[in-house]
């Protein structure tokens, strides 16, 4: 009986097509989400109900959009989807610094007070590896951090409750801000070295007295590898994402904070800068041409609202500082 191979050849070209349109549908970007809140007996809005929904809603979506979590999956198609999973990561250490600052800083009145049990614990969950696929499987650790997160909500909005609470103050969000700095700043860096760039070792500046180890060089030329440009942008164009939920929704929790510095305009620059990076990409690539050249560099465009937004929380850490 002669075999006949079209069957399978055939069957193979099916589920190649089949691939690919589940790899076209599970890379389609979240929409970016709208602060919700919450007012009390008192006709007055719950401090706190707004971060702590933009948080949960940010992981939930991660979880739950077309194709899921996909940063731990084994199997194909998402086996070869990387910007998915880059995205993925990026709105993850957003959510993670956020939890973090919740814990610390959002939930206390001060130094001496005790963390809450429910953001302590849901913190530790969103620290579990974003590429854990088995023991513990990534994505049931994280639906487990949102169910504490809407429990400990649920409790602040509860004014008969007394052992939650959410402080709405400068210097609290500061420490927040000053985080969110550190991450942009990083990634406005990677994303510059797309092209390729003489550093100046600038780290011991301003201290004659400082040292490093090991020496470091006066200069050296640093670039990102062409196998990682478009996983560098996804995952701040990730991050920039999760990070323009929070704000809209620090917009509302910290609003008369922000009204007694005047510093309303400021954060609505950083939510204007942050709303940019999530313009459509029309090509089907990250194009990486030089800085001046004929083809577009995706990386230093995404680079420049980053930067931008970095300045504005900047200026709006200032004017939180003073008096």
């Amino acid at each position: 009986m002669k075999l006949s191979w079209k069957p399978l050849v055939a069957g193979l070209v099916g589920i190649a097509i089949v691939f690919y349109i589940l790899s076209i549908w599970w890379s389609v970007e979240p929409n970016t989400l709208e602060p919700q809140t919450l007012n009390n007996n008192a006709g007055q809005p719950v401090v706190g109900y707004a971060t702590t929904t933009a948080l949960i809603d940010t992981i939930d979506t991660l979880l739950n959009k077309p194709g899921g979590w996909q940063s731990n999956d084994v199997m194909p198609p998402t086996l070869f989807m990387d910007n998915m999973k880059a995205f993925e990561f990026g709105a993850l250490e957003q959510a993670r610094d956020l939890a973090l600052v919740m814990r610390k800083e959002f939930s206390r009145s001060q130094s001496q007070s005790t963390a809450d049990k429910d953001l302590l614990e849901a913190h530790v969950k969103l620290n579990i590896d974003h590429t854990s696929w088995l023991v513990p499987k990534a994505e049931s650790e994280y639906a487990d951090a949102v169910v504490l997160l809407k429990m400990y909500r649920a409790r602040i909005a509860d004014p008969a409750n007394t052992d939650a609470h959410f402080y709405a103050r400068a210097d609290n969000l500061n420490e927040w801000l000053k985080e969110v700095q550190k991450r942009l700043g990083s990634m406005s860096q990677q994303l510059s070295v797309s092209v390729g760039q003489e550093k100046i070792n600038t780290e011991l500046a301003g201290d004659s007295a400082a040292r490093q180890s090991p020496p470091g060089r006066s200069s050296q030329e640093i670039k990102t590898s062409w196998q990682q440009i478009d996983d560098v942008f996804y995952e701040a164009r990730g991050a920039s994402w999760a990070l323009l939920n929070f704000m809209k929704a620090i917009e509302t929790d910290f609003a008369d904070v922000l009204k007694n510095k005047n510093a309303e305009v400021s954060l609505r620059q950083i939510i204007r800068e942050l709303e940019a990076t999530q313009q459509p990409v029309w090509t089907p690539i990250v194009l990486n041409g030089s800085g001046f050249g004929l083809v577009a560099n995706h990386s230093l465009v995404m680079a420049n609202y980053i930067s931008r937004a970095n300045a504005a929380i900047i200026d709006l850490t200032n004017l939180l500082s003073q008096g």
